[in-house]
């Protein structure tokens, strides 16, 4: 028998944030067993964690379509398992995790585990021919992700995507951004949603690794680099970013809110 435990990410309560399923294994099994695993969990992300000799460990992210090689709240998920200190070697190299220093931690915000992301830097370009019409601001593309800026915070909100359309689009996913509102949370700069039907997400609660990216977009707008983000899906949550050269410390908290037992191990097991 194998356990996963659910963990909602970007989240300060229980059915909030992003949920990822984790499981914590002596070894990997099969990338086809794992796959299997993701979709039956059928979440964006379940994440697989081994331990190595030095004390750190290994992580792998399957959606339910195929594993990818960066993922943020699985990352913050399997980081609160482990008791916010940890150390993974993963496809887009080393992520270390730690609980947030008081002097960079927002003080109003308990229980933040900061993780150390490398940055993907937007170029903003011309729209795709695809989605010519819809309004859009600014389009930008990074090496795994596409930007689109809307006018505001509320047709964020209102935002009805093409899948069809974004799914053939030559990235990843896309994320349509605006500054934030009086309407949004408080103590939030910029507002997101992210959309990734290519990879089997029709849209992400709360996307880490999308952060990346957002954190340079808007820090070369506002001037600043420090900023909170608030991705206004059906769930919701938000996301600490702190932009460092090239790297991008993201943070948030979590909440481990169920366990499922798997009767069905790797053959052989």
């Amino acid at each position: 028998m194998i356990r996963l435990q659910v963990v909602d990410a970007f989240a300060d309560r229980p059915f909030s944030g992003n949920p990822a399923a984790v499981a914590l294994l002596e070894r990997f099994p099969t990338a086809d067993w794992m796959q299997l695993v993701a979709r039956e969990m059928n979440l964006s992300e379940t994440a697989f964690v081994v331990p190595r000799p030095d004390g750190d460990h290994e992580l792998r992210w399957f959606t339910p379509v195929g594993e990818v090689s960066l993922c943020g709240h699985a990352t913050l998920a399997a980081a609160h398992l482990l008791g916010g200190t940890a150390r993974f070697h993963t496809r887009s190299g080393p992520i270390a995790c730690q609980p947030a220093e008081a002097d960079t931690a927002d003080p109003l915000v308990e229980g933040l585990i900061e993780m150390d992301f490398p940055v993907e830097r937007p170029e903003e370009t011309h729209v795709p021919s695809s989605l010519v019409g819809l309004g859009l601001r600014t389009f930008a593309a990074g090496s795994l992700h596409a930007l689109a800026e809307l006018d505001d915070a509320q047709a964020v909100r209102d935002f009805v995507p093409d899948l069809a359309l974004i799914a053939a689009l030559p990235w990843r996913g896309l994320a349509v951004t605006a500054l934030s509102d009086p309407d949004g949370p408080r103590g939030v700069d910029f507002v997101s949603r992210f959309f990734a039907p290519s990879v089997g997400i029709p849209e992400d609660p709360v996307t880490g690794s999308t952060h990346c990216m957002l954190a340079p977009f808007w820090a070369r707008r506002l001037g600043r680099l420090d900023l909170v983000g608030y991705q206004a899906s059906a769930r919701g949550g938000t996301v600490h970013t702190r932009l460092a050269g090239n790297r991008v410390a993201l943070a948030g908290q979590a909440v481990t809110v169920s366990e499922v037992n798997l009767l069905f191990g790797p053959e052989g097991e």
